[in-house]
């Protein structure tokens, strides 16, 4: 299971890993990648990392990696960065999913929040830090959870987005969803 290590909480995202019994192996370049079988872009600061996917070269290969049918997740601004589209101060993002995210939608730091989720993952603490908010989501996308109406968790095949940080709490539902995913070694 890789993270990529550009910037964000890798090793929060390392540490509930390690809970469900899986190795974290941090992603740095292109052969990072191989031999992985599922994939964490977390959050942080969405411009940095995509600067740092531009400059490590890990836009295709991320792409790649997620047609082999290996599923990803991304977090806050992994999410940001798996959107087909991004609005307020757009950056280059991998198009994996057909949503469209708007960065910074719920304000700044000091308006970071927490709250419970309804849907699928009901009573899912999601803490908010700078968080995107994922509109039109696309015919194939599944809103997996939801605040206040919004979409908070969504899946389209298996790529997995939160506009939250799963990581910081104590609830390991959405790392377990991505493990689920993770294709059976005949």
């Amino acid at each position: 299971m890789g993270i990529v290590a550009i910037q964000g909480d890798v090793e929060a995202h390392a540490a509930v890993l390690a809970r469900l019994g899986a190795e974290a192996v941090r992603v740095r370049c292109e052969k990072d990648l191989d031999g992985l079988s599922a994939l964490i872009l977390p959050g942080g600061e969405s411009t940095t990392i995509s600067k740092g996917l531009e400059r490590l070269r890990l836009y295709e290969p991320l792409r790649g990696f997620a047609r082999s049918g290996r599923p990803i997740l991304g977090t806050c601004a992994g999410a940001v960065l798996l959107a087909r589209e991004v609005e307020n101060h757009p950056v280059p993002s991998l198009g994996l999913i057909d949503v469209v995210a708007v960065r910074n939608a719920y304000g700044t730091q000091v308006d970071s929040f927490s709250a419970d989720a309804e849907g699928d993952f009901e009573g899912l603490r999601c803490v908010f830090i700078r968080a995107p908010r994922l509109r039109r989501p696309g015919p194939d996308v599944q809103v997996r959870a939801r605040v206040d109406g919004w979409p908070v968790f969504v899946e389209q095949g298996a790529v997995l987005a939160t506009t939250f940080h799963p990581e910081l709490t104590g609830d390991s539902r959405v790392h377990e969803r991505l493990l689920a995913l993770v294709p059976a070694v005949p």
